[in-house]
């Protein structure tokens, strides 16, 4: 291999490797907010499954309150 066939290699792989690097970072960035997603959403559902488990009163203005409260 001659070095100019080198040299044109070598700026191939490096061009290859910073785009792997942008998209890594791309993916780190996603992987970021596909987690805060799953987090908000495992929330609402701590949140949905305490309201079914509190036993709720029929009567009474404080059965409403509790529930709002519990859906915020």
């Amino acid at each position: 291999m001659n070095r100019e066939v080198i040299e044109a290699r070598i700026r191939e792989l490096k061009d290859n490797y910073q785009a792997g690097q942008a998209q890594l970072r791309s993916l780190e960035a996603q992987q970021k907010d596909l987690q805060q997603t799953l987090l908000r959403i495992s929330g609402a559902i701590q949140v949905l499954q305490e309201l079914i488990d509190v036993p709720l009163q029929a009567e009474g203005p404080d059965t409403q309150a509790n529930v709002m409260h519990f859906a915020r």
